[in-house]
C-alpha cells in the first residue's frame, strides 16, 4: 500500500503500515490506557483485518478502526466484547483535521482487503502478549510460564474450598480453554476450562472453583489479567490446533442461571450492585442459556 513505512500518528498510538501487516506502537504516557502500555507494540497482518471503518468521535476527532477477523487475535476471543471503546487495541483515535489523511489510509487498507477472506481464522494470525505473565488477584496469584498455569492461593482472599484443595498446577495440554470476566464488571474472573471435565466446571462460582480466579477492586486489572489469559487460550490452542477452544466455555445449567440471576437481583435491591452492572450480568447470564 502507498508507501511501505508510512506512519499515522493519533492519540496513544502509532500506526505503520507495511506491505503485509500494520504495525500498531503504543505511547507509554501517563495517560494511555494501560492495556495499551501493557502491549507496547502489535502487529497485525492483512490478513487478520476483515474490515476497515473510520467514524467521527467525541470532541473533535475522528477514529479509525481495524475489525479483525473473529479468531484471530487471542487478545480479542478471551476479551468475548467486554473491552470498552476507550480499551480497544484496534482503534486509532486523532484529531478532525486529520480525517482526510486517515480516509486515505483507510481506502488504501480497504483496497488491500478485497481479495482477503473475512469470515472466521482457522488459527490465531495475531502473536499473543508474551510471558512468563502473572499477576495478583483477589483470592491468589495467577502465574503462567508458557507450559503450566499456576494458582497460588492467598489466606486473606481464597474461600475455605480452595484452601482445602491447595495451591493449582494446570499443564496447558490438559486445558481446553479459558473464560475471562472483566474485572470492570459484575463477578469477574478468570477461570480455565479441563478437557475432561473435572473439578468443579464451569456451574460452580468462581470462588469456590479452584480452577478460577476471582477479580475484585485493585485486583485482576484488564491490563494484567487479559494479556495473561490471551496468552493461556494462544498456548492451548497450539497444544491442541483441532481441539474446539472456547473463550466463553460450555452453556450452563437453566436453573443454574436461575439462581444466579435470583442472587443477583438480591444484591441489586439492596445497592451492592448499580443499575449497570446489575444489567449487563443479567444479559450475560441469560445469553449462557
Amino acid at each position: 500500500m502507498s508507501r511501505m513505512g508510512d506512519v499515522l500518528a493519533g492519540f496513544h498510538a502509532a500506526w505503520e503500515f507495511e506491505s503485509d501487516s500494520v504495525l500498531i506502537r503504543y505511547e507509554r504516557g501517563i495517560r494511555t490506557p494501560k492495556l495499551f502500555q501493557a502491549l507496547g507494540e502489535r502487529r497485525v497482518p492483512l490478513d487478520a483485518i476483515a474490515g476497515v471503518t473510520l467514524t467521527r468521535g467525541k470532541r473533535g476527532t475522528v477514529v479509525l478502526r481495524v475489525e479483525p477477523r473473529p479468531g484471530a487475535d487471542p487478545l480479542m476471543e478471551a476479551a468475548a466484547g467486554q473491552l470498552k471503546d476507550s480499551g480497544d487495541p484496534y482503534r486509532l483515535v486523532l484529531p478532525a483535521e486529520r480525517e482526510v489523511l486517515a480516509e486515505y489510509y483507510a481506502d488504501e487498507l480497504r483496497s488491500l482487503l478485497t481479495e482477503s477472506e473475512s469470515g472466521p481464522a482457522e488459527r490465531f494470525l495475531v502473536e499473543p502478549p508474551k510471558g512468563p505473565l502473572s499477576f495478583k488477584a483477589y483470592d491468589g496469584k495467577a502465574s503462567f510460564d508458557g507450559r503450566t498455569v499456576s494458582f497460588r492461593w492467598f489466606w486473606t482472599g481464597a474461600s475455605s474450598a480452595k484452601w482445602k484443595a491447595g495451591d493449582q498446577s494446570f499443564p496447558v495440554g490438559e486445558l481446553n480453554g479459558v473464560e475471562w470476566r472483566s474485572p470492570e464488571v459484575f463477578e469477574g474472573h478468570l477461570r480455565l476450562l479441563r478437557r475432561d471435565g473435572s473439578g468443579a466446571g464451569i456451574a460452580a462460582q468462581a470462588d469456590q472453583d479452584p480452577a478460577a480466579v476471582v477479580f475484585g477492586l485493585g485486583y485482576g486489572p484488564v491490563h494484567e489479567s487479559l494479556p495473561f489469559a490471551a496468552a493461556v487460550l494462544a498456548a492451548v490452542r497450539a497444544s491442541s490446533p483441532v481441539a474446539a477452544v472456547s473463550a466463553a466455555g460450555p452453556r450452563r445449567d437453566p436453573a443454574d442461571i436461575a439462581e444466579r440471576i435470583r442472587h443477583l437481583g438480591e444484591l441489586h435491591q439492596a445497592g451492592l450492585v448499580t443499575d449497570e452492572e446489575f444489567s449487563v450480568k443479567k444479559a450475560e447470564l441469560l445469553a449462557e442459556l
